[in-house]
């Protein structure tokens, strides 16, 4: 197999304030610094790097906007958490941004959580075995209370998976499942897309999934999967075709 590696140096960024971004997070890499780590003093950044104050301090911002530094007004600047809140702004203002395709992308977002979860099955059944479920039946208790109320159930659904997501070992899964439930959570309404008459069947769901990992069947819990976002890919089909689905011919 042939060297897979791009060749010639790797393109830097134009413009002061983007090089400054660059050498920041150079730095952060040469001294092997972890989120919570202080950065340098703005001035002894521009010293260290070789560059202005302005440009220094605008690359600070652009760094704290995507969560790579946490600014910390009186304290100094630190390395962020490297979260993955930039990655859902921007899938959420992509998808939004393209009305006519923005409830196709929303169905392949949710498709991302359906894979991911199925994705999560076999290890989920094994490492909550022997585990007290209780919280999660708590949480599912909660959803059908805000249902019940006429209100939403969004808070009690994510610290739901989170409580699952919580006993993966893969922390980017974890993150990644998080980001995609934001995402979805936070495009929905925006949509014109009613709320599925059988949108109940999604609680009867998280109940399932409760028993398919005290039963610890995996096949069990993947077929649960699969029906827990049943009624809102269907809703969401209502109102977009099938990606299998040919366009008509347009009349001559």
């Amino acid at each position: 197999m042939g060297n897979l590696r791009a060749k010639g140096p790797p393109v830097k960024r134009t413009g002061a304030a983007a090089q400054a971004v660059d050498g920041i997070t150079d730095y952060i890499k040469r001294h092997r610094l972890k989120p919570g780590d202080p950065l340098p003093t703005e001035t002894k950044l521009c010293e260290e790097l070789g560059f202005s104050r302005s440009s220094v301090r605008e690359a600070v911002r652009i760094l704290s906007s995507l969560d790579v530094v946490e600014v910390r007004h009186g304290h100094g600047t630190y390395v962020g958490a490297m979260s993955l809140s930039p990655l859902v702004a921007g899938m959420v203002l992509r998808i939004t941004l393209d009305s006519k395709n923005s409830l196709a992308r929303l169905r392949d977002v949710v498709e991302t959580r359906v894979a991911l979860d199925l994705s999560m099955a076999e290890e989920l059944v094994e490492n909550f075995r022997d585990v007290d479920v209780e919280q999660l039946r708590e949480l599912v208790c909660e959803m059908r209370a805000q249902f019940a109320a006429g209100k939403s159930f969004a808070t009690e659904d994510r610290a739901f998976h989170s409580t699952l997501q919580s006993r993966i070992s893969n922390v980017l899964i974890r993150e990644l499942s998080d980001a995609f439930w934001q995402v979805h959570m936070d495009v929905l309404p925006l949509m014109e897309v009613s709320m599925p008459e059988d949108i109940e069947q999604t609680i009867e769901a998280h109940e399932a999934l409760i028993d398919a990992l005290s039963n610890k069947d995996v096949e069990q819990y993947r077929r649960v999967v699969t029906r827990h976002y049943a009624p809102l890919l269907r809703a969401i089909a209502s109102h977009v075709p099938s990606p299998d689905t040919p366009e008509s011919p347009t009349a001559p």
